[in-house]
């Protein structure tokens, strides 16, 4: 019997865990396979972590059987208590079979938009996976540089990028990736990486460095808030279709926007830029982050409060009088 690990917040989503949350997800999260082949030196899976089995980033993956699952989530679906689901494989010898079984699991049970985060090493193997049902094909990069994909994943950096460009240009609109703030990069790279990214129609997800016991980077320090927030600024701008042209960057830290402030503040008054960035539908509550701690990606929409406070902590912009003026016109 096949079994699946569900994300803490999914398991409950769909009555089989009862665990206290502010926000539960609206995505089912699955990671599939045992310790993963990979060295990444964040990640509580890597072949070389001491980190309990059960955890990826700050999230508790408890088990349940694959048709029980498919089952279920198939049920929340159409009910409207999610709205896809992210297929996470870890790489091992059989985590392509593995990523084909459970994709064909899900898709029996309901019309759930699925994506796929898998060892996918061909442009034709993300074809297959889309022909067989995958809504969306994630390909993670994590770190924005070569050097950094080399320190912290161990890898060809160029060959992973250039199979998610082909991968992208064959499969138009289904292609997303993951970044993270945090491991060493500036603010310049972090943000040339993901207007790269956005030009091909790649989704981005960010994440920002989270450190988990028992990895090779337990005691480094997670990204800057300021850092933080005028990354996410950046990537809102950019999906917004604004150009990096806009940027203004002082030893790699974005230290200018070249808008108007009142026209800056009016585009992130809905506090959208700092919500969970990735797959439409995906909240991710509290991959990042602690319940009642710092929020790095909000998992819900945020108050006018949270919105001025996220602003201020960018240091791009005061955000003052015209957020009241919209978030009055908002909600009246």
């Amino acid at each position: 019997m096949s079994i699946w690990k569900l994300s803490a917040g999914t398991a409950c989503v769909i009555g089989k865990k009862s665990i206290k949350a502010d926000v539960l997800p609206t995505t089912a999260y699955i990671m599939l396979g045992q310790k993963c082949q990979n060295q990444c030196r964040f990640c509580a899976q890597s072949r070389d972590s001491s980190a309990r089995a059960d955890l990826l980033s700050r999230v508790t993956w408890p088990e349940v059987a694959e048709q029980e699952a498919a089952e279920a989530i198939g049920q929340a679906f159409r009910s409207g208590h999610l709205k896809r689901a992210c297929l996470q494989v870890v790489k091992g010898s059989q985590s392509w079979q593995t990523s084909v079984a459970a994709l064909a699991a899900l898709t029996r049970e309901s019309a759930v938009p699925v994506c796929v985060s898998s060892a996918i090493e061909t442009v034709g193997q993300a074809c297959q996976l889309v022909d067989q049902g995958a809504d969306r094909i994630c390909i993670a990069l994590d770190a924005a540089t070569a050097k950094l994909y080399q320190e912290v994943k161990g890898g060809d950096f160029e060959k992973r990028r250039e199979l998610l460009h082909q991968c992208a240009a064959k499969l138009p609109g289904r292609l997303s990736t993951h970044l993270i703030a945090g491991l060493g990069e500036t603010e310049e790279e972090l943000i040339t990486a993901i207007a790269d990214c956005q030009d091909k129609g790649i989704s981005v997800g960010l994440f920002a460095f989270t450190p988990v016991r028992g990895t090779a980077w337990a005691d480094k320090e997670p990204p800057d808030i300021g850092q933080y927030r005028r990354v996410q600024i950046a990537h809102f701008l950019l999906k917004k279709g604004y150009s990096q042209d806009i940027f203004t960057y002082q030893a790699g830290t974005l230290t200018g926007i070249n808008l108007e402030d009142n026209k800056l503040s009016l585009l992130l008054a809905d506090g959208k830029a700092f919500e969970t960035s990735g797959c439409t539908d995906c909240n991710r509550p509290y991959y990042n982050e602690r319940p009642g701690g710092l929020m790095y990606n909000y998992p819900r929409t945020l108050t006018l409060e949270e919105t001025k406070q996220a602003i201020a902590e960018s240091q791009l912009c005061q955000g003052d009088g015209s957020l009241d003026i919209v978030w009055n016109r908002t909600v009246s």
